[in-house]
Parts: C-alpha cells; sequence; structure tokens
C-alpha cells in the first residue's frame, strides 16, 4: 500500500494486475514527459530522438506528449501494450505516470478517480 501525505486516500500497486491499464485508456489527453525521461525512452528503443520524435510524440505548446491511437471506445498511449493490457516501458514511464493516482485534481474529483483506479483506497 502507498500513501502521500496530504492525500486521504492510498493506493494498492497490487491492484493495477488485475485492472487491464485503465489509467492508460480512455479519453483523449496528455502524457507529458520530460526531456531526460523522454531520451531515456528513445535510448531504450534504441532510436536516436529524431526519430523517436517522429514516431512517437506530439508537440503541445513547449512540451512533448506521448502520441495516442485509438482503442477500444476511446484511446490509449502508444506505448501501451493492447495485448497484455499494460504499459511497454513501464520502468521508463514518465513522472506523469509514476505519480498516478496522486495528483492534485483528484483530491477534489474523487469519484473520478474511484471510476479510473480500483487500486484507490479511501
Amino acid at each position: 500500500m502507498i500513501y502521500k501525505q496530504g492525500f486521504d486516500f492510498s493506493f494498492d500497486e497490487n491492484a493495477c494486475e488485475k485492472c487491464g491499464g485503465k489509467c492508460c485508456i480512455g479519453e483523449s489527453g496528455n502524457i507529458f514527459a520530460n526531456k531526460d525521461e523522454l531520451e531515456a525512452i528513445a535510448k531504450f528503443l534504441n532510436l536516436n530522438f529524431e526519430d523517436f520524435k517522429q514516431g512517437f510524440l506530439r508537440k503541445i505548446g513547449l512540451k512533448y506528449s506521448f502520441q495516442e491511437v485509438r482503442f477500444e471506445e476511446g484511446f490509449a498511449c502508444i506505448f501501451f501494450d493492447q495485448n497484455r493490457r499494460k504499459c511497454s516501458i513501464y520502468e521508463l514511464r514518465p513522472s506523469q505516470c509514476r505519480t498516478f493516482p496522486f495528483w492534485e485534481y483528484f483530491k477534489k474529483n474523487k469519484k473520478e478517480l474511484q471510476k479510473e483506479c480500483i487500486g484507490v483506497c479511501f
């Protein structure tokens, strides 16, 4: 069980095995990563940064977001393994993904969080 100061819920990371990747799929959104995170993923994929940008990223203002692909009735992160229903770069996932579900947004949107994550315990 994971607890984070300032949050009135905890997270059971073992629930991820049963979840099917609900945090990686759904409505379209942005999945931001910083330069170091992006460079590490490009290296892991054995791609130079330009090729990685072309194949996996989209520019949003001054930042980069992972591309999305159509999946089921919505979208999935381009790094979501649709067959295994897991993140294909889990060990290198960006901080936006690493900090889920402990986002400030969910402090006030608990019903939405309950729908999105079966590992949250109130």
